[in-house]
């Protein structure tokens, strides 16, 4: 599916069940346009969008994925749970900060009341170790809201708000297709 096709589907679905029926998927919707862009990759196919939440299949990869509630323009942070089909990863939590972290600086993830460590290279940060990700998963899935903080190469505060309703459908979707459980139309 091309982003033109995206676009032109949100616009009928915008006259269909007009803007307010919308709110609740308003960061979803970004989400969408953004994995119709992605290059010369296998086109990625929506397998569920709700709450702040996308299930996105890659070919052989698939993510549950979602942006912070607010972010700088020109930034493009994002949090995910990624799947493949070969059985690993399976689910590991990932992190894409808006600006790099700086050398040596801790990445935090709060869901709920819960602190995890990341590790963390760069703009990247992700679970390190399997029951680590167990953990966030599980949070994730049970968890309200999540907070992903750090410091960037400046020294100032990067600090990401996501909202984790639609999380568990998105999570759980995303493992079904990739393992196959989810039939690709």
């Amino acid at each position: 599916m091309t982003q033109p096709n995206i676009l032109l589907k949100f616009g009928l679905l915008l006259r269909r069940c007009g803007f307010a029926a919308l709110r609740p998927m308003r960061f979803a919707i970004p989400l969408l346009a953004l994995a119709a862009g992605a290059g010369a990759a296998p086109a990625p196919r929506i397998a569920f969008a709700g709450g702040h939440w996308a299930a996105i299949e890659f070919g052989s990869r698939c993510e549950a994925r979602s942006r912070p509630l607010w972010f700088k323009p020109g930034t493009e942070p994002f949090a995910g749970f990624a799947f493949d089909r070969s059985g690993r990863p399976h689910g590991q939590f990932y992190v894409h900060l808006g600006r790099a972290a700086r050398a040596g600086a801790s990445v935090i993830a709060t869901l709920g009341d819960q602190p995890f460590l990341l590790a963390v290279n760069g703009e990247w940060a992700w679970s390190s170790n399997p029951a680590q990700q167990q953990a966030i998963l599980n949070a994730a899935r049970y968890g309200q809201t999540m907070r992903i903080d750090s410091r960037d190469t400046a020294g100032r505060r990067i600090v990401d708000r996501y909202d984790l309703s639609g999380a568990a459908t998105a999570i759980d979707s995303a493992a079904a297709a990739c393992a196959g459980k989810i039939e690709r139309r």
